[in-house]
């Protein structure tokens, strides 16, 4: 902790936060059920909790939901720019950290603020509104399929590593304008770079050099796609930017998704009145999403804000420079907006699954359309289908940013599944 510019006990205030060993968001306190983690730092800290990033990088982890919104709300006081960030401009963070690909600037909208933010998002959203009606549900209801085929012949199936871990970027694919076969290697590498870890520079590289070859192919010959949509925007957008607005995109919208999908599966297979009341009628998926935003936001936890001045958040005296980490499922699950977590959230909307503020994710509905039609299709193809484990047998895989399903085994009458590709 001697490199920490906020240890809270050398500062003197934050007064919960005293006391010895900090958690870390990385390694084994990493490993577990981030609400558990979570819960015990909300316990000892409160609203706003010392932690530390692989490397042993300092950070504030925000728990609280006011404190969440406070941040995201106020890029003048938290700016995305990681020029701010003091332990990366007096070298405590290496270039070649796994960090700097989830917190590290590139030469995308998510890494700007005020005007630079401005120009490089309307690119981003403009072209997200003309990809959006042009078949996202067809594209997913083709995939979805292809996929389904695969596995349909033998009455069982993993959920996640058969059909939600690649369907999103397979989906991509499509709206990108890249190839299928590229689909399955760069979910492996989105998911990699998400995940952190000595190879995370490694898979950020192989998808920035697939998306330069597309970015160079769509400027010789544009198409009906995102990326040459993106190109052709009256931004003017830099060959880098191009690139890493590109590479932004897709890596957020398929880690979202797909992770968004597998949860949504989750929840169907694990509690029986969904699943009957979805394949009734008498339920609309979008409930469940909405339960499943608030419970298990697909991010748990977002890439990071840094401090523009000296101030106090939740009690805390965060410095100039200091990182701060959104903390999207704490905030979610803050006691102080949702003192009974039982309590059905269906038709609220006040949720952080999705950020909030000048930075909120620009593509949410078409990935709340991707899973929405993913789901019915399973359902309509695989009469019958069941958790083919007990429930608390289910795992999940943490890392700094989320907390992913393992695996989610099923089975099926496969005479039924044929009867309905028929």
């Amino acid at each position: 902790m001697t490199t920490q510019p906020h240890d809270p006990e050398a500062a003197g205030g934050c007064p919960a936060a005293h006391g010895t060993g900090v958690t870390r968001l990385y390694g084994a306190d990493a490993a577990m059920d981030p609400l558990t983690v979570h819960e015990r730092l909300r316990a000892r800290y409160g609203a706003v909790a010392p932690v530390l990033l692989e490397g042993d990088v300092p950070a504030w982890l925000v728990l609280g939901y006011r404190e969440n919104r406070r941040v995201l709300e106020n890029p003048l006081q938290f700016a995305r720019d990681s020029r701010v960030w003091r332990d990366r401009r007096e070298g405590r963070v290496a270039q070649d950290s796994p960090l700097m690909q989830m917190v590290g600037g590139h030469a995308d909208c998510v890494s700007q603020d005020g005007g630079p933010h401005r120009r490089l998002r309307a690119a981003v959203t403009d072209n997200l509104a003309a990809v959006a009606g042009r078949g996202i549900r067809r594209h997913v209801t083709h995939f979805a399929g292809k996929q389904i085929d695969a596995f349909a012949d033998a009455g069982r199936a993993d959920l996640v590593a058969d059909f939600a871990a690649y369907l999103p970027m397979l989906v991509l694919t499509r709206v990108f304008g890249l190839a299928e076969s590229e689909g399955r290697t760069l979910a492996e590498s989105s998911a990699a770079v998400v995940a952190g870890g000595a190879d995370a520079l490694a898979h950020n590289e192989r998808i920035v050099a697939v998306l330069a070859e597309l970015a160079a192919r769509k400027r010789a010959e544009p198409g009906a796609d995102f990326a040459t949509g993106l190109i052709a925007h009256h931004a003017r957008l830099g060959e880098d930017e191009s690139v890493q607005l590109l590479r932004s995109v897709l890596v957020t919208a398929h880690t979202t998704t797909s992770n968004l999908l597998a949860r949504v599966l989750e929840a169907v297979l694990t509690d029986p009145g969904l699943h009957s009341g979805l394949v009734s009628g008498e339920l609309d998926i979008t409930s469940v999403l909405e339960e499943v935003m608030w419970n298990s936001p697909p991010f748990a936890v977002l890439p990071g804000r840094f401090a523009t001045s000296d101030l106090e958040l939740g009690e805390c005296p965060v410095k100039e420079g200091d990182l701060l980490l959104p903390g999207l499922a704490a905030g979610n699950a803050d006691p102080l907006i949702r003192p009974d977590p039982g309590v059905s959230v269906a038709g609220n909307h006040a949720h952080l699954a999705f950020g909030a503020g000048p930075h909120e994710c620009p593509g949410q509905n078409i990935g709340q359309g991707i899973v929405e039609t993913a789901v019915h299709v399973l359902l309509h193809r695989l009469p019958g289908l069941r958790l083919a484990v007990a429930a608390e047998e289910l795992t999940s895989t943490a890392s700094t940013w989320e907390s992913r399903l393992d695996s989610l085994p099923v089975e099926f009458d496969p005479r039924a599944a044929a009867a309905q590709s028929s």
